[in-house]
């Protein structure tokens, strides 16, 4: 199996309609302007040999990289370039494609030379869009996804089981596909350092730190097992959400008031064409200067527009009074149908 990861997507993209810009940093990011309160939401690679990454302040990039082209994001650009992408992998002989975001799919392919038809799909990609990609080559979905990285930007990597320890193996758990410092650092209380550690240990003395899912989860990708299949299921959200931040803080409860209406309104307005209840509300709250907390709960299944609205201000009493706010989010859960595909995120131990 491959997987297939566009190289800085969406710079890239922005490239395409401005190629006098090749060469120089690109920090795409809110409305492309940095006094504004907004994060990044992808760089060049020029851009990142300064320490630009995605999720940073807008301010806090531009001020690494004082020479910096600022872009505002366009997501019907990206959308549209990424279509085309999967459109174009979905065309290659023998593929069985999934989709994990705009930028990057795994693609299932039976051939006696997986390097060749890797070659193949980069050349297709890049002829119908002009977008160079890297590709990772695996004996599970785990090594495939993990493997690209060491193939950026636009190569080709193989990592199977016969090279898995000897590339990762040195390497700190936290550069294993969905262990982050947290996890890692947990992991090092208990002993387990390297990703050789934790192939290494027993499963079970994970749970207590885990829990009985979670731990033998971590255990099996320290050693790079997983599934093997690539399944081409329809993706479905399991729910939307909308966040807004805030260019002055609120302080007001009015202000916080009409601020959760606003967001469960386009809330509302992205699950209206699904045709599934909402099952949960999550009330995201970003204090200033940068503290982040949730306010979360399961609801009765729901069609109601008041009871979901009414759910969402009263999660909103739990915002600490007059604590200026940055940031809110909504995010409503909805019911998954029977047919959806299981275990579609990395860190839940289905892939």
């Amino acid at each position: 199996m491959l997987h297939v990861d566009l190289d800085q997507f969406i710079a890239a993209v922005e490239l395409l309609r401005r190629p006098e810009l090749a060469g120089k940093p690109i920090i795409v990011g809110g409305r492309g302007d940095p006094t504004e309160r907004a994060v990044v939401s992808t760089a060049s690679y020029e851009a990142r040999a300064f320490g630009v990454g995605s999720g940073m302040p807008l301010r806090l990039a531009a001020r690494k990289v004082p020479d910096a082209v600022i872009l505002p994001v366009d997501q019907e650009a990206y959308l549209a370039a990424s279509e085309a992408v999967m459109a174009t992998l979905r065309a290659q002989p023998g593929a069985t494609v999934q989709v994990l975001g705009w930028d990057e799919a795994f693609v299932g392919i039976e051939t006696e030379n997986p390097e060749a038809y890797a070659r193949q799909v980069q050349a297709a990609v890049l002829a119908r869009t002009e977008l160079h990609c890297s590709v990772g080559i695996g004996d599970t979905l785990v090594r495939a996804k993990i493997a690209t990285g060491f193939g950026k930007p636009a190569g080709v990597f193989r990592l199977t089981a016969g090279n898995w320890l000897g590339v990762m193996g040195n390497r700190s758990t936290k550069e294993l596909w969905g262990v982050g410092t947290k996890v890692s650092g947990r992991l090092a209380k208990l002993g387990i350092n390297t990703v050789a550690e934790l192939a290494a240990s027993d499963p079970q003395d994970l749970v207590p730190e885990f829990g009985p899912r979670m731990g033998p989860w971590y255990a099996q990708l320290g050693r790079g097992d997983g599934a093997s299949v690539v399944d081409d299921t329809p993706w479905v959200a399991r729910g939307h959400s909308r966040e807004t931040t805030f260019q002055r803080d609120l302080t007001e409860p009015a202000q916080v008031d009409d601020a959760v209406r606003e967001l469960a309104a386009r809330v509302l307005e992205d699950i209206v064409a699904e045709g599934r209840p909402v099952v949960g509300l999550t009330l995201k709250v970003r204090y200033a200067p940068f503290f982040t907390t949730t306010h979360a709960r399961k609801i009765p299944e729901t069609f109601d527009r008041n009871e979901i609205l009414a759910q969402a201000l009263d999660l909103a009493t739990g915002i600490e009074a007059g604590r200026p706010i940055r940031l809110l989010g909504l995010r409503a859960e909805m019911a998954m149908p029977d047919d959806a595909r299981k275990g579609h995120t990395p860190t839940r131990g289905g892939w």
